[in-house]
């Protein structure tokens, strides 16, 4: 049973409650909980929710390691695996990666290994380019990608547009390859709430998030902020701020993520974007997963 819906919808405590009741543990399909140095901004289950129940993909990775959805897919069938042969009957999976989700569903073999030169190079571009380049790159030659994924995402626009040059194909084309079998049932449960009432969850989480010392977070891990497992909501905002603070960045020598933004300038407008940017985010993922029918959805 996969559980899956918009950042801040509640699905830790929705899939907590569903485990216990099948005394299944719950394996996270969630691209950004698994990373170790990564907490607060994720917003990782809390002590007591992880001892609730055997969480799996949570803090299991390191963000100096590139991790992919390919390799989430090899991992996380093998451990499915080996839970139904330890006597499980029904296993329950939550997360918002709907990446992750098809890779485990669907499986994503057909796709390329990583060129990281190329990478590299379009790493840097977005460093010092901003992402609004690269994704309208991206939407010139794969408009599909452009229209689904997190375009706000700055890793995942390098990916989408690194398959695109690298192969000569656009990135969605991948995803049309025939659904592999697998050896289960799936069922998939979306959660969803009243669009004022999700946004209002986001907005005071967000702030949650400030108070539980996201800055600090973020600041301990500016070594790694270049590498694709930083290019986040809630962490690009708030080292975009720091840069201000810095002196690295001026009013005039800004070059905006998104058109009409200008440099981050105080903790309040850093605030004010990761609220906003969620809020896209959670919207761009629901306009992706309302194209899978399969889906029974629930309203909280």
């Amino acid at each position: 049973m996969i559980i899956l819906g918009p950042t801040a919808v509640g699905k830790t405590d929705y899939s907590i409650e569903t485990a216990l009741r099948y005394g299944s543990p719950v394996i996270s399909c969630d691209s950004r909980q698994i990373y170790k140095e990564m907490t607060i901004g994720t917003a990782v289950p809390s002590a007591e929710q992880l001892a609730a129940v055997q969480h799996y993909f949570i803090h299991s990775h390191t963000v100096t390691q590139l991790y992919t959805a390919g390799k989430y897919e090899l991992e996380a069938l093998e451990l499915i695996n080996r839970l139904f042969a330890e006597g499980h009957e029904t296993l329950v999976m939550a997360g918002g990666s709907g990446f992750y989700v098809d890779a485990l569903v669907n499986g994503l073999d057909d796709f390329p290994s990583a060129d990281l030169k190329l990478r590299g190079e379009l790493m840097t571009r977005l460093q010092e380019e901003g992402v609004e380049a690269l994704r309208l790159e991206l939407k010139a030659l794969d408009p599909e990608s452009y229209a689904t994924i997190d375009i706000a995402n700055g890793q995942r626009v390098v990916r989408a547009l690194e398959v695109c040059l690298m192969t000569g194909r656009p990135f969605s084309s991948f995803k049309t390859a025939a659904r592999k079998s697998r050896d289960f049932e799936i069922e998939k449960i979306g959660l969803v709430r009243p669009r004022e009432v999700l946004y209002d969850r986001i907005n005071r989480r967000v702030i949650q998030m400030i108070d539980d010392g996201l800055v600090e977070e973020v600041r301990s891990l500016t070594q790694y902020r270049d590498l694709a497992a930083l290019q986040t909501v809630g962490y690009k905002e708030i080292f975009d701020w720091f840069d201000y603070q810095d002196g690295k960045v001026s009013a005039e020598g800004w070059t905006p993520q998104t058109p009409g933004d200008g440099p981050v300038t105080t903790l309040d407008r850093a605030i004010e974007l990761i609220q906003r940017n969620t809020r896209h985010y959670a919207k761009r993922q629901l306009s992706y997963w309302n194209r899978d029918k399969s889906i029974r959805w629930l309203e909280l």
